[in-house]
């Protein structure tokens, strides 16, 4: 009996030291061992950067030079905003070489901006030994999670491959109708505020409820009305996430308890509990055969990751853990209400700041969406004849585009440049979208001036790997070409509604939380112009 009763005890004491000794290892290697592997093997090809600080690298470094850098408003509407997003790229380009490394806490991110590496590095050679990394995807788990966005290897692939008929091109034909139907909605509220209360809008309100009432609409089957808790939601964890994330400064400490993380639990259980009972509701819609559609879960992109769920659920594929499940639903909805909204609220935005402080592009977009138009809502025949108009989007993606860095974590030994960069297993290459798109090298002199003309049909092209608003590859942004349609349709129905210029309220502040977003938003006045023929 006592020697039954000493190995009861054993048994879990042993188990608890292996799970310590387990712990202990992780730590050690994790912490230690594995950044002074990539440490030396980025050194030995001259490779360095600033000296870390032991577990917390070069974080606080970074957040003090943004904090500094962003601290005012800046003095005059330049478009010249590396140094002010991205302070720490230009201290240390300057200092150790446009290549160089700095440290996340105990991750090694080496900064690439020579743009045949960039393109090599997101080509379809190092699509599946490249990806985001662990603590990429613990940041952005709770508006994200284990959506197309954070996907890595088989899972990736087959996420792609779901939701990628979604954005094809005879596809969004279809969605064109919407997006009219809803610009035209904002274009009401937009006439109705100015009868209201003056010429005076911030206009980047108005174009996130127009991209969150289109996403919602034409992938959701809902209104934005429906989904307006859910966008708020997001965007508060968003920036909950943002200011947390400068707290990861210790091993473990990402499981503190802490006001932001609380909070952040609160939000993202009130945000799952949405989706579950709007993806609930549209499964039952479709069991029931309301949905016109001839797929029996609708055509927009919940209907195809319904109709991919009930495939695992029937065993189609397999029984295998690529297929989607009831939280991987959730998660890829949390990707693209972000992705979907947040990606062409901000293009919009900026554009339309753009086209308000250069009057003559204004005039010249407009002049040719009535040329094309004829005074009515574009179709899908006619957006492809907009060629300032897709000027003008080009130029804005260029300047501000909404992800300034590009991050991807190497799987395994990777080399770039035919040997002239072996970045180690473990490591991060990042490349600094923002500066590539200043890069005066590719752009030129006046790479920090409002030029659409840069991409006039006939010009030559940048180098590939210096155009990166939807990254390039394999990996791309999936839904880039559904982006560039809305926001042609959008773009092309405020020009023949309203003349507008920037307000002596305007102040330039561009700052990243995590997209790259105006501080105080984008106040304009506007000039209703005669409505166009239906």
């Amino acid at each position: 009996m006592a020697a039954a009763v000493l190995v009861a005890i054993a048994l879990p004491v042993s188990l608890a030291l292996l799970l310590v000794a387990k712990a202990v290892w992780v730590t050690v290697s994790c912490y230690y061992l594995t950044p002074a592997r990539i440490r030396r093997v980025l050194a030995s090809q001259g490779v360095r950067g600033p000296p870390p600080r032991p577990l917390v690298g070069n974080l606080r470094d970074v957040s003090a030079l943004v904090a500094e850098s962003t601290a005012a408003d800046m003095a005059s509407l330049s478009h010249d905003i590396v140094a002010r997003l991205l302070p720490h790229y230009v201290l240390w380009s300057n200092t150790y070489g446009r290549r160089f490394v700095y440290w996340y806490g105990s991750e090694p991110r080496v900064c690439v901006t020579e743009a045949g590496m960039v393109r090599e590095l997101l080509s379809s050679r190092h699509a599946h030994v490249t990806g985001k990394s662990w603590l990429q995807r613990q940041g952005a788990k709770h508006f994200i999670g284990r959506g197309l966005l954070m996907a890595n290897g088989a899972t990736w692939s087959h996420q792609r491959h779901v939701v990628a008929p979604a954005f094809m091109a005879d596809r969004l034909k279809g969605r064109v109708g919407h997006m009219v139907e809803c610009t035209r909605q904002t274009v009401r509220a937009l006439r109705d505020a100015v009868a209201r209360s003056g010429n005076e809008v911030e206009i980047g309100a108005h174009m996130a409820r127009l991209a969150g009432d289109v996403i919602a609409r034409t992938e959701f089957d809902t209104s934005y009305e429906t989904g307006k808790r859910i966008f708020l939601l997001i965007e508060e964890l968003q920036r909950l996430t943002a200011r947390s994330s400068r707290y990861l400064w210790v091993p473990g400490s990402q499981y503190f308890p802490s006001k932001y993380r609380r909070e952040i639990k609160r939000l993202n259980g009130e945000l799952e509990r949405l989706l579950k009972e709007s993806i609930d509701r549209s499964r039952e819609i479709a069991d029931e055969g309301r949905t016109p559609s001839a797929s029996p879960c609708g055509r927009g992109l919940l209907g195809m990751l319904l109709a991919e769920m009930e495939k695992k659920e029937a065993g189609g594929n397999g029984g295998g853990e690529v297929g989607y499940d009831a939280q991987m639903m959730i998660d890829e909805c949390k990707t693209f209400f972000f992705a979907g909204h947040e990606t062409s609220a901000l293009l919009l935005t900026w554009a339309i700041m753009l086209l308000a402080t250069h009057p003559a592009w204004q005039d010249k977009a407009r002049a040719e969406v009535a040329a094309v138009c004829g005074g009515g809502a574009p179709s899908p025949d006619s957006l492809p004849k907009l060629a300032v108009l897709q000027m003008v989007i080009n130029e804005t993606l260029r300047l501000y585009p909404p992800a300034t860095l590009l991050p991807r974590m190497a799987f395994e030994d990777i080399e770039l440049g035919g040997g002239a960069l072996r970045v180690p297993s473990g490591a991060s290459v990042w490349i600094p979208v923002l500066a590539i798109h200043h890069d005066e090298g590719a752009w030129g002199r006046d790479a920090h001036e409002f030029r659409p003309d840069r991409f006039a049909p006939g010009r030559p092209r940048p180098p590939a790997g210096a155009f990166l608003p939807f990254a390039a590859g394999p990996r791309n942004c999936v839904g880039q070409a559904y982006a560039m349609v809305e926001a042609k349709v959008a773009l092309a129905m405020l020009l023949s509604s309203f003349r507008f210029a920037i307000s002596d309220e305007y102040r330039h502040a561009p700052v990243n939380v995590l997209t790259l977003r105006p501080r105080h938003g984008v106040p304009v006045r506007l000039l209703p112009l005669p409505p166009p023929r239906p």
